[in-house]
């Protein structure tokens, strides 16, 4: 089940030991990128308190904005299961895609030809240079484990690290279930 490498289409899962962490204690990240520059990923357990509509008016959709990570959170990037719809997608893995033509996205939109379980906007990514990832790996940071989600966009949040935690098994179950804050236990 876990992965030795981080490529394209894989998820990055928190390990239970960065607890101190605020923007990735409990995370799952999803790979869009990884190649000799870097890699770039979105979490895909962290929603916001905005939607869509919030922070673009022109848009009356009430999709969920998740936090994708610490850089670039003025930013809004998406990844989606959509090419045939939105010209000038990104292929990721299988049916993943990031990006793509915002105009004909916003058209999309607004006409309600996209579902919330086709799509889903972050603000923000996650960012390491290959050396910063190895390092963090090295560490024990991250646990690295192949999608095997057929729609990642309708996980459910809440349960979603829990979820790969108790599918890993071992010591991992433990911590599983272990409270947000282990000091209130």
């Amino acid at each position: 089940m876990l992965s030795k490498n981080p490529s394209k289409g894989k998820l990055l899962v928190a390990e239970p030991s960065i607890l101190n962490d605020k923007e990735f204690n409990r995370s799952v990240i999803y790979l869009t990128e990884y190649n000799k520059e870097g890699c770039i990923g979105f979490i895909l357990n962290k929603p916001s308190e905005f939607v869509l509509k919030d922070l673009i008016p022109d848009i009356e959709c009430n999709f969920t904005i998740y936090n994708g990570g610490p850089v670039e959170q003025e930013n809004l990037y998406f990844i989606h299961k959509l090419p045939e719809l939105i010209p000038n997608s990104i292929k990721i893995d299988k049916d993943i895609y990031w990006g793509g033509d915002f105009e004909t996205l916003t058209e999309l939109l607004n006409s309600k030809k996209i579902a919330e379980t086709d799509i889903r906007f972050f603000l923000g990514y996650s960012g390491w240079s290959v050396a910063q990832l190895t390092e963090e790996l090295t560490e024990s940071t991250w646990l690295i484990i192949p999608n095997k989600y057929p729609n990642i966009f309708d996980i459910d949040s809440a349960t979603f690290w829990k979820n790969q935690l108790m599918s890993i098994g071992g010591e991992y179950q433990i911590w599983a279930n272990a409270p947000m804050n282990p000091e209130l236990n």
